[in-house]
C-alpha cells in the first residue's frame, strides 16, 4: 500500500465514523486491519467499545481464524446491505456490530465494522446508513484499483531476493519492475523481521496492513525458519522513517502484543547474550528487524536484504541495536555477518566458547569492549580486580592467546562477536 492510499482509506473511514457518530473500523476480507477510527462524541472512548475481539483486531492488526469463521457465519461475504450481529459474550463480542461489507463490481473486498448502538438506544438510520454504505463502495473502488496495480507482489519480491545473480536475477527484477509499473521508481529500503513466527511460506501480512509498505514476502531461512522482508517506499533517501515505522508495526505482529518500543530479544552465544554496550545491560530479544540502506534501483534490493537480515541478526546477537536495527549503525557486525559461520569457529577460541567457560567467554568480551581497562571491566562485571586478572590468566591458558598482543586481541574480539551470530 502506498502512503497516499493508507492516507485515503483513513480519511474514508473517518467519514464513516463521523457520518453515523460511533467508532468504525476497516478489514480487508481477511480480516487484517486497514484503518480505524476512534470516533466518541464525548471525547472519551467508551470502555464498552474495547471487547475482545475488537481490542485484539486493532493491537494486533488481525483477527484469529475462529473470529472470522464466526462473523461469516452472518453472511457478511455475500451482503449487499449492512449486516446486524448480536452481541455474545461468550465469543468476545460485548457489543453488538453493523457490518457495511465493502464490494466492486459484487465481489467483497473487505468490511466495515461499526459498534451498534445499547438496547433502547437510538442507532442509525436508513439514510445514514445508506450514506454509509455510499463511502464504503468508494472504499471497494480503491481496494480494487490497488489490487489492479499489484497490490500482492509477494512472490515477484521473494524471486528478487532469493534469485542467484546472473540471467534469473534479471528476469526476477523485469518481473518486479513491470508488476510495480510507475511505483518501480525508488527510493526504497528492505526491512527484513527475523525470525517470522509462521511456518506457512504464504503467511506474510497483507501490504494493505503496513504503512508504506509496496510488497512483502516470507524468506527461507536455514532448514526450518523462515524471516519475513518488506519493501519499503521512502520519501528520500536521507530518511528512514517511513521504514522504522514498518519495522515498528511487523514487530508487534511477530510479538502478537502491543508497542513497538525496547522487547526481549534473544542471543546466541556460549554466554548470556545480555551484554549489549559497555556499561549497560539489555535483556535479549526473541525478534528483531533490520533496515538496509536506501536504495534507488531495484536491481540492488537483494544487496539491501543481505543487509537487512544482516542487521537483523545483529540485533539478535547485541540488544543494544535493537530491536530495530539500521545496517547504518551496527558497525563491526557489517563485516562479521558476512562471514560464512565456519569462519567464526577459530580452533584457538572454540575452547572458550564451551558451555563450562560461559563466565569467563563474558569476560572476555566485556573486558576488550572496555577497550582492555581493568578498572572498568571490574566495575562493569561487579567483581575484584584481582579476580579479572585471574579469569583473563585463565582465558590465555585456555586459548593459547597472549592479551597483550594486538593481533590476538582483535581475533578474540571477532570470534567472541562472531559466535553470538
Amino acid at each position: 500500500m502506498t502512503t497516499d492510499s493508507r492516507g485515503d482509506y483513513q480519511e474514508l473511514v473517518d467519514e464513516i465514523s463521523e457520518l453515523l457518530g460511533v467508532p468504525a473500523t476497516l478489514e480487508n476480507r481477511d480480516f487484517e486491519l486497514i484503518a480505524f477510527g476512534a470516533y466518541d462524541s464525548e471525547g472519551e472512548l467508551d470502555p464498552s467499545a474495547l471487547d475482545p475481539v475488537r481490542t485484539r483486531s486493532i493491537l494486533t492488526r488481525r483477527s484469529t481464524a475462529a473470529v472470522r469463521t464466526w462473523f461469516e457465519g452472518f453472511g457478511i461475504t455475500r451482503a449487499t446491505a449492512p449486516v446486524r450481529i448480536p452481541p455474545t459474550p461468550e465469543a468476545g463480542v460485548y457489543r453488538g456490530r453493523i457490518c457495511l461489507p465493502v464490494r466492486h463490481r459484487g465481489i467483497v473486498l473487505g468490511y466495515v465494522w461499526l459498534l451498534d448502538s445499547e438496547p433502547g438506544a437510538p442507532g442509525p438510520t436508513d439514510p445514514q446508513l445508506d450514506a454509509a454504505m455510499r463511502v464504503a463502495a468508494r472504499i471497494g473502488a480503491l481496494l480494487a484499483d490497488e489490487a489492479q496495480h499489484g497490490a500482492d507482489l509477494s512472490r515477484e519480491l521473494r524471486a528478487v531476493l532469493t534469485a542467484e545473480r546472473g540471467w534469473q536475477a534479471d528476469m526476477a527484477v523485469a518481473a518486479l519492475r513491470t508488476a510495480l509499473g510507475p511505483r518501480g521508481d525508488g527510493p526504497y529500503a528492505v526491512v527484513c523481521v527475523a525470525p517470522w513466527p509462521s511456518a506457512d511460506p504464504d503467511d506474510a501480512p497483507s501490504a494493505r496492513t503496513v504503512p508504506h509498505a509496496t510488497a512483502l514476502c516470507t524468506v527461507p531461512w536455514g532448514p526450518t525458519a523462515q524471516w519475513l522482508a518488506a519493501l519499503i517506499r521512502l520519501r528520500a533517501t536521507d530518511t528512514l522513517t517511513p521504514a522504522t515505522s514498518a519495522a515498528t508495526r511487523l514487530l508487534e505482529r511477530a510479538r502478537g502484543v502491543e508497542g513497538g518500543g525496547a522487547g526481549p530479544d534473544t542471543g546466541t552465544h556460549g554466554t548470556p547474550a545480555t551484554h549489549g554496550t559497555p556499561g549497560t545491560a539489555a535483556a535479549p530479544l526473541t525478534v528483531a528487524a533490520g533496515i538496509a540502506s536506501p536504495r534507488v534501483a531495484l536491481a540492488e534490493l537483494a544487496a539491501a536484504w543481505q543487509e537487512a537480515s544482516a542487521a537483523a541478526r545483529a540485533a539478535l546477537a547485541e540488544p543494544g541495536f535493537g530491536p530495530v536495527a539500521e545496517w547504518s549503525r551496527i558497525g563491526p557486525y557489517r563485516l562479521l555477518t558476512s562471514l560464512p559461520p565456519e569462519t567464526a569457529q577459530d580452533p584457538a577460541v572454540r575452547p572458550l566458547l564451551s558451555p563450562a567457560h560461559r563466565e569467563l567467554a563474558r569476560t572476555t568480551e566485556i573486558y576488550l569492549d572496555c577497550a582492555g581497562q581493568a578498572a572498568r571491566t571490574a566495575a562493569e562485571l561487579g567483581i575484584h580486580r584481582q579476580t579479572l586478572y585471574y579469569r583473563l590468566s585463565r582465558v590465555e591458558q585456555l586459548t593459547g592467546l597472549d592479551l597483550d598482543d594486538g593481533e590476538h586481541r582483535l581475533l578474540l574480539h571477532m570470534a567472541l562477536k562472531a559466535a553470538r551470530l
